[in-house]
């Protein structure tokens, strides 16, 4: 092992991550910008203010906000990125970056006791060079993720769908986002719907991809379709019902990574045309 003891808190429980952080001892405190799959948005001043003042570093994890926040800006030390999800765009690609100060770069890069040169995470070649040409238009590519994210959580919202999405004006800590976030870029790319039950998740899914074909069912997200996974049954399937629950995590839950593919109102009707057949299926199984 690598005799590294790690404690779980609520980031939004500011009281708890202070009384976590150990003066001196604690090392690191790590946390997702927004998070995976609930979409909780962290307080990065707050948080990193709690932590530098007992020594701590701040490590944030911006996967699912890039453009949208940055987190170095807000108070993080180190911002680390999963390249293969929105960077990248083409979900092609296996990546991943580590952003902070040179001094901590240089480290990791040392000879004889770096990370980087023991454990060997050197990227493709190929793979650095393709990405450096998709870089350039990602504010661009973010700016449609986010705009078509949050028209459509507000038009499913009106349907009457339970829908999680920090740009919503009902979202815990949409205020908050927006207090962080760059100017333009919206709200983040990502949404859940809580169909309640696994089986209406899987049967909305179904039909979105099937009858519809308004996205894709599938665990990554940052793609230029849209992708959908239940998230209970696929990424946090590791999880027993109680972890799940404290989580926020429903059975039902169905996390959308929105795309930017056709116009937004030729998806908006395939959208609806697989939630009547939904409906309809969902009111068929209730007879028999």
């Amino acid at each position: 092992t690598c005799n590294i003891t790690t404690t779980f808190v609520d980031i939004t429980d500011h009281e708890a991550v202070k009384k976590a952080i150990v003066e001196r001892r604690t090392k690191v405190l790590f946390f997702e910008s927004i998070s995976n799959p609930t979409l909780t948005v962290a307080d990065i001043p707050e948080l990193s203010k709690l932590a530098h003042d007992k020594g701590t570093m701040v490590v944030v994890d911006n996967t699912f906000s890039p453009m949208v926040l940055s987190p170095a800006r807000l108070g993080a030390d180190v911002v680390v990125h999963s390249i293969s999800k929105f960077i990248s765009g083409g979900a092609d690609v296996i990546a991943g970056a580590v952003c902070g100060p040179a001094s901590l770069l240089n480290s990791m890069m040392d000879l004889h006791q770096g990370a980087l040169m023991l454990l060997g995470p050197t990227m493709n070649a190929k793979v650095a060079f393709e990405l450096s040409e998709r870089i350039p238009h990602l504010g661009l590519r973010m700016k449609e993720h986010c705009r078509r994210a949050l028209e459509y959580a507000t038009r499913m919202k009106k349907l009457g769908i339970r829908v999680v999405y920090p740009g919503l004006e009902d979202h815990p800590q949409h205020h908050l986002l927006k207090s962080m976030a760059n100017k333009g870029y919206g709200f983040g790319g990502l949404l859940c719907v809580d169909m309640e039950s696994e089986e209406k998740a899987n049967r909305l899914m179904h039909h979105l991809q099937n009858s519809s074909q308004f996205g894709l069912i599938a665990v990554s997200l940052g793609y230029y379709e849209t992708l959908m996974s239940c998230s209970g049954s696929s990424t946090s399937s590791e999880l027993n019902s109680e972890e799940k629950a404290l989580a926020g995590i429903s059975p039902g839950l169905v996390r959308l990574s929105i795309g930017y593919t056709g116009t937004l109102e030729q998806k908006w009707s395939q959208f609806e045309r697989a939630i009547s057949r939904t409906e309809v299926d969902s009111t068929l199984f209730n007879k028999n």
